[in-house]
């Protein structure tokens, strides 16, 4: 399975990138990233720049592995055990009209020809896109005159758990762009030393928010999974696109069916494949043997995956803080005025007020609610 997505993964190569025709292997002219711990000895030594570079960019091996390369060594001594012990460089391959590359320059081609441009190119759009409709539409609800009777609409418990989730996902994603796309417009303002640390620290950032963005993540899951189950009602939802362009929104339960969508897709599919390949790179996973070509393969599901868990979650965030009222002190507080929920979630205050499911859930919600906590 493995070798045919590294066929695939060069052949993908050659159609983007046009990849030279070279007589042997080592004349193919590309550049590889250096795998911690490996060391070269038949290499050229690097010269004083490349050790001044070494100080101030650490991790950038690039004029290293550069020379490595040149000089047509692939086997040396490794301090690494594994499969791999002693390959510095992955084999190359031949392909129809005499082609040569290797999986390392595959996967170099689709990151910067497809994941780079094309998952940059849809946050921006997405961006845009959501500051198009807030300036066509402004804040959504106000339409419901607030009656000062509250509801309990998050538990302290659910607060923490979706905050811990978001501290970590942002992060991450934080973390993740920076390094995806930073070079292209924070490399050039702040230089390559400046840059090249900040890198540095948000990339030790990335894999230490990763557990914990896991773990959260299966409780957010775990919490909020009886409450997003679909529902008659929702697609009505779906068809009538919630009433997000006209006057009112469609009747809804607790949760509409906008966020059930983005609770499966985002938090359960997108969110396993994230936290799956995630592992996967953070060497977490027991029983693999993490060669270069799985870590590869790894990365590029994880960079795929993550481009669009955060534009789903840009919706979300959108909702949630300028695009509807009072949406984020729902999430700060747990509480939301009886109109709110009249107007919002129609369905669920029509159960509450029915008595079906309780106004408050926790003994501070009831506190807060007084003296008006009967509907």
């Amino acid at each position: 399975m493995r070798s045919f997505f590294v066929s695939l993964l060069a052949g993908l190569s050659m159609g983007l990138a046009g990849a030279q025709v070279a007589p042997e292997p080592a004349a193919s002219a590309t550049s590889f990233a250096a795998p911690a711990g490996y060391v070269a000895p038949a290499a050229p030594k690097a010269d004083e720049s490349n050790a001044q570079r070494a100080k101030s960019q650490p991790g950038n091996n690039a004029p290293f592995w550069r020379g490595v390369h040149d000089s047509g060594v692939q086997q040396g001594i490794s301090n690494l055990p594994g499969a791999e012990k002693g390959v510095l460089i992955q084999p190359m391959v031949q392909y129809p009209g005499s082609r040569f590359t290797t999986a390392g320059e595959a996967w170099r081609q689709v990151r910067n020809q497809w994941i780079i441009p094309y998952g940059g190119s849809l946050i921006v759009i997405t961006a845009l896109a959501l500051g198009l409709f807030y300036f066509s539409k402004g804040t959504l609800g106000g339409h419901e005159p607030y009656t000062g009777r509250l509801i309990e609409r998050f538990t302290y418990f659910e607060r923490a758990a979706h905050w811990c989730n978001a501290a970590a996902f942002s992060v991450l994603a934080i973390s993740g762009l920076v390094m995806a796309f930073g070079k292209f417009f924070m490399q050039p303002v702040l230089g390559g030393t400046l840059f090249g640390w900040i890198t540095y620290v948000l990339k030790t950032a990335h894999n230490f928010a990763g557990p914990l963005f896991a773990v959260s993540l299966l409780v957010v899951f775990l919490t909020f999974a009886r409450d997003n189950f679909p529902k008659r009602e929702d697609l009505t939802w779906l068809l009538k696109g919630g009433g997000l362009f006209g006057e009112h929104e469609v009747p809804s339960g607790r949760f509409n069916a906008g966020e059930k969508v983005l609770f499966w897709a985002g938090v359960l599919v997108l969110g396993f494949v994230v936290v799956a390949s995630g592992l996967v790179l953070d060497q977490l996973l027991p029983g693999l043997a993490y060669l270069r070509g799985d870590m590869q393969i790894a990365h590029m599901i994880h960079a795929v995956a993550a481009i669009l868990m955060m534009v789903l979650f840009m919706g979300h965030i959108y909702m949630g803080s300028i695009g509807m009222k009072d949406a984020y002190q729902a999430m700060k507080t747990g509480m939301v005025d009886e109109g709110w929920a009249r107007e919002h979630h129609e369905l669920w205050y029509e159960d509450i007020k029915s008595g079906k499911i309780p106004a408050q859930r926790s003994v501070a919600a009831a506190t807060a609610a007084k003296p008006a906590t009967q509907l």
